[in-house]
Parts: structure tokens; C-alpha cells; sequence
């Protein structure tokens, strides 16, 4: 059992460092080499566990996805007991949105993903899962939210959801590129949550881990 705990952690420290590498650099032209010597071990111990740089890229997606999941589901919880469908949609969406250095660095790291998804068409299948799984859960509260009378009847729950994904993704590449500040992401998202809920009871959102 050891053992296996310490080739996890070896496997962690590699990928984390390729993470690093993608937060500040990108991943076009990141090598094994590169990694080797941000994560201070040899390249022959890089190899060992990832045979090829795909691999080492596909785990350290999965590890990203795992901490984007966990960031959320912590925010569902600060959002407040029972759960309810508008609550949860507001965590989700505002705890993707870049407002503090842990969802910045996410961001980044995601934007680096994407563009190296543009020049190797085999990454696509597993770049996509979890964004698609994202957009199924949020249809999933928007369709509660419907039936519990919260929003309009007439609203197309999937629609909704993916046009929401694809607004929170804009805002995040606006906030990064320095269009505006997360506080005002943050703000374009309330309001078009409002348009869809009705005005919020009390504060919405929050701005902060």
C-alpha cells in the first residue's frame, strides 16, 4: 500500500508541475524535458510514469477537473442549507467566474488546454466530458427551478444552460484578457440571473473562496 501512495504522489508532483508550466506559459510548446525540471526530478523518471506527453496532459486535465469540482462543490455549500435550484446555479456559474487567484489560475490553465485542443484534434473527445456534464447538471436545476414555478415555463432548460456556460465562459477570457474585473463578471452575471429568476431576496453570488 505504500508503495502505491508514493507512486501517486510522484505521478501528482509531475502533473501539478505541468500545470504550473500551463498556468504561466501555455502547453504548445511545453516538452517532457520541461516538466522534468519544473517538477525537479529527471526526465527518465517523467517517462516512467507517462509514456508519452498525451498522457501526462490527459491526467493532469483530470486532476484540474477534480479541483474545479471541488471548488464548486464547496460553494454549493457556503451558498446555503437545503440546496435549492437558484442557489446552486448562482454558486456554480460564480465559482467558475476568475475572481480570485485559485479560479484565475483554473481559468488559465483551461485556456491552455483549449488552444492546444485547436492543434491536435485527438484531445478533443477528453477535453469535452466535463463541460458537457456541467451543462446536464445545470439544465438538471434550471428544469427544478421550472417546476417549482422559479422560472418561466416557456424557457428551454438545456438552451438556458448552455447559453449561461457559454456566458460565464466569455466573461472569465474577458476578465483575464483585462476587459473588466471579476466584481464586474460577477455583476453581468447576476443580472442576467435575475432576468431569468426574478430579482434576488438578498445579496447574490459571492465574491470571494
Amino acid at each position: 500500500m505504500a508503495a502505491r501512495v508514493d507512486h501517486e504522489e510522484r505521478r501528482k508532483q509531475i502533473a501539478e508541475a505541468l500545470l504550473r508550466i500551463a498556468a504561466a506559459e501555455g502547453l504548445q510548446s511545453v516538452s517532457m524535458r520541461a516538466v522534468a525540471a519544473e517538477a525537479g526530478v529527471s526526465l527518465r523518471l517523467v517517462q516512467y510514469y507517462f509514456t508519452t506527453k498525451q498522457a501526462l496532459v490527459l491526467d493532469a486535465l483530470a486532476r484540474l477537473g477534480a479541483r474545479l469540482q471541488s471548488r464548486m462543490d464547496r460553494w454549493v455549500r457556503e451558498a446555503g442549507s437545503p440546496p435549492r435550484p437558484r442557489s446552486t446555479v448562482t454558486a456554480i456559474l460564480s465559482s467558475v467566474l476568475p475572481t480570485d487567484e485559485e479560479s484565475r489560475r483554473i481559468t488559465r490553465i483551461y485556456a491552455a488546454y483549449y488552444v492546444l485542443v485547436l492543434g491536435d484534434s485527438s484531445l478533443e473527445e477528453h477535453a469535452t466530458p466535463q463541460p458537457a456534464l456541467l451543462e446536464g447538471f445545470l439544465a438538471k436545476q434550471l428544469r427544478l427551478a421550472q417546476e417549482a414555478g422559479a422560472i418561466g415555463a416557456e424557457k428551454d432548460p438545456v438552451m438556458v444552460a448552455a447559453g449561461l456556460m457559454a456566458m460565464v465562459n466569455g466573461l472569465g477570457s474577458s476578465v483575464l484578457g483585462g476587459q473588466r474585473t471579476g466584481e464586474a463578471a460577477l455583476d453581468v452575471l447576476r443580472h442576467h440571473l435575475d432576468e431569468l429568476f426574478g430579482p434576488a431576496p438578498g445579496p447574490a453570488g459571492r465574491t470571494s473562496a
